[in-house]
C-alpha cells in the first residue's frame, strides 16, 4: 500500500468507502476496520486522517449533503418564472426518486442520525435552507417550506412504491401547493 505522501487521494477514498458502507449496512454497521478494508488503506490511516468515527461521519455526510444540494441547485437555479420553477421541481422529484437507490438510503440514514444526534442537524438544516433559497425565488417563504417538504415526501414515496405515481400526479401536487403563494 502507498504511504500518505504518495497517496494524496487516501482521505477521499476513506470518505467514499464510509458512504458506501453506510449505504450497504447503515450507520450502525460501520467501523474503522471495515472502512479501512473497503478503502484499501492501513487501519492507522483512519486515526491519522480523522479524530474519530464521529468526525468521519460528519465529513462523509457533509459531502453527501453537498452532492444532493448540487442536484437541487442544478434543477432549481435556472427557472426564469413560476411555471418553469414548477416544472423544475417536478423534474427534481423524478430525477431523485428514479436515481440512485444509494442516495435514497444515505438520505434516510442522515435523517435518522440527525433525529438521534442533534450535532448532525446542522447538515440537514443547511440542506433545507439551500433548497428553500431556490424555491423562494419563485414562491413565498411559507409556500417554499411546504414545497420543500412535498418534494422530500414525493421522492420517498416514488422511490419505495411498488408502482410509483406518474409525472402528472407530481406536477399536480406541485401546482396545488404553489397556486396560493406569491
Amino acid at each position: 500500500m502507498a504511504t500518505g505522501h504518495t497517496d494524496p487521494q487516501r482521505r477521499a477514498r476513506i470518505v467514499a468507502a464510509t458512504l458506501d458502507l453506510i449505504a450497504e449496512e447503515g450507520v450502525a454497521g460501520v467501523s474503522h476496520r471495515k472502512i479501512a478494508a473497503r478503502a484499501g488503506v492501513p487501519l492507522g490511516s483512519m486515526t491519522y486522517h480523522f479524530g474519530g468515527i464521529e468526525e468521519l461521519l460528519r465529513e462523509a455526510f457533509g459531502q453527501f449533503a453537498g452532492h444532493v444540494v448540487a442536484v437541487f441547485d442544478a434543477h432549481l437555479a435556472a427557472p426564469a418564472d413560476r411555471d418553469e420553477a414548477r416544472e423544475a421541481v417536478t423534474d427534481l422529484v423524478h430525477t431523485l426518486s428514479e436515481g440512485s437507490g444509494r442516495d435514497l438510503v444515505l438520505t434516510q440514514e442522515l435523517y435518522t442520525l440527525a433525529a438521534r444526534r442533534p450535532a448532525y442537524r446542522e447538515l440537514t438544516h443547511e440542506w433545507m435552507r439551500r433548497s428553500r433559497l431556490h424555491l423562494e425565488k419563485h414562491f413565498d417563504p411559507d409556500t417554499a417550506r411546504q414545497l420543500d417538504a412535498l418534494v422530500e415526501g414525493l421522492i420517498l414515496h416514488r422511490a419505495l412504491a411498488r408502482e410509483p405515481h406518474d409525472r402528472a400526479l407530481t406536477a399536480e401536487a406541485v401546482r396545488r401547493i404553489t397556486t396560493t403563494g406569491r
